[in-house]
């Protein structure tokens, strides 16, 4: 018996389904290629910020006051050889210190001694308190802060800013020797917040990093 082949005829919404579903799969596929391209170049971009190319890596790293500060100087403030750095932190406080190049450095033995007693108050009693920084001293740019000796003269260190006094380095009382090893860290003199109208005024008799290292002839 010869069996007869019939040929099914095609169903159309069958088709057309099959069809749909080829494409969505498609779609997915090439929606997922995309993605996995945006997150590739997402994941290079990120590792670019992150990863600095070793050529351009500094051969010593920054110090902690590169990083989170802006150095200024002035030179010869009120006397010759009163050299001061104000560091500027980026929430307007202004870190207060005596730089390299101050005189009193100069002296043999260095720095013996500070004395926050200076005008009319002693400044290391200063205790500020709360978000309006209650107690601050209102200063001056030439008030005094304190005296610093050496074994043959002493000098007067002053805010070279207008603005709040909020602290001094108490510390420095009893190691007055920071200032000779670490005067740009933990030998720092005091922390005054200058109002913005009032910095703005001061940083006009400031000079940068590298004004100063020029003006006194440092290598940079």
């Amino acid at each position: 018996m010869e069996i007869q082949k019939t040929e099914v005829a095609k169903n159309p919404e069958i088709e057309s389904t099959k069809k749909n579903q080829s494409e969505e799969v498609e779609h997915c596929e090439e929606q997922h290629e995309q993605g996995a391209q945006v997150a590739e170049e997402d994941e290079d971009e990120l590792r670019n910020l992150l990863l600095s190319d070793i050529g351009d890596l500094p051969i010593c790293p920054p110090s902690a006051t590169q990083i989170n500060f802006v150095s200024y100087f002035i030179t010869d403030f009120t006397k010759p050889g009163h050299d001061h750095y104000i560091y500027r932190h980026a929430n307007g406080l202004c870190v207060i210190g005596l730089a390299p190049t101050h005189v009193a450095f100069k002296d043999e033995g260095g720095i013996t001694d500070i004395d926050f007693n200076v005008g009319k108050s002693d400044r290391s009693v200063l205790k500020v308190s709360g978000k309006r920084k209650k107690n601050a001293m209102r200063s001056e740019s030439n008030t005094a802060l304190c005296k610093v000796s050496t074994a043959n003269d002493s000098y007067i260190v002053r805010c070279c800013v207008k603005g709040s006094l909020l602290e001094v380095n108490e510390r420095l009382i009893k190691q007055p020797q920071l200032l000779n090893s670490s005067a740009e860290r933990e030998g720092y003199i005091a922390i005054i917040m200058p109002r913005p109208a009032d910095w703005t005024k001061s940083k006009e008799s400031l000079i940068t990093l590298e004004g100063y290292k020029e003006k006194k002839q440092l290598s940079l």
